[in-house]
C-alpha cells in the first residue's frame, strides 16, 4: 500500500522543526526504530535548511515543498525550493564546501544526506532551484528472545 503526504510552508528556518515533525509523524506506523527516526530527521534538517539558506538565501515569503511517500517499507522524500539553483553541482557535492562561510556553515549537508540515504539524488538548473529525491529503507526490527536449554 502507498501512501502520500505533501506539505508547503515558508522558508523560514523556524520552519524547519515543521518538517522534521510532520515526517516523522507519517511514519510512526511503520514503528521506525530510534535510529531511523534520527536518521530522518537529519536529512530532512539538511535538506530543508539547504534549501531556505542556499535556495532561498532567507527570504521567508518563498516556500519550500516537502512530499513523503511510502511505499512498504520504504520512505521516499523530495524536497523542492524554486530558487537560485546550484551553479556547480559537482563542488557543491564536495565535503565542506559552503557558498555561506558566513553563516558558519560546515559544507557537509549534501554528503550527510547521501550518506544517511539509500538513495540519493539532486536536479538543479541555475536560477530555476533545486529538487532532492532521497529514499531510505525503514527495516522492522527483530526480537530475538535466544534459546534456553
Amino acid at each position: 500500500m502507498i501512501n502520500k503526504m505533501e506539505l508547503k510552508f515558508s522558508a523560514s528556518l523556524s520552519n524547519e522543526i515543521l518538517a522534521r515533525q510532520a515526517v516523522i509523524a507519517f511514519i510512526s506506523p511503520l514503528d521506525p526504530s530510534l535510529e531511523e527516526i534520527n536518521e530522518i530527521k537529519t536529512i530532512i534538517a539538511e535538506g530543508v535548511s539547504n534549501a531556505i539558506i542556499h535556495g532561498y538565501e532567507l527570504d521567508a515569503s518563498k516556500d519550500v515543498f516537502l512530499k513523503a511517500v511510502i511505499d512498504k517499507d520504504e520512505l521516499e522524500l523530495t524536497i523542492v525550493d524554486y530558487g537560485k539553483g546550484i551553479v556547480n553541482l559537482e563542488e557543491a557535492r564536495m565535503p565542506h564546501y559552503t557558498t555561506r562561510p558566513d553563516l558558519e556553515r560546515a559544507g557537509m549537508g549534501l554528503t550527510i544526506m547521501e550518506t544517511l540515504s539509500d538513495s540519493f539524488a539532486i536536479k538543479t538548473l541555475p536560477g530555476m532551484g533545486c529538487k532532492l529525491v532521497i529514499k531510505k529503507k525503514l527495516a522492522k526490527e527483530t526480537i530475538s528472545y535466544g534459546t534456553t536449554c
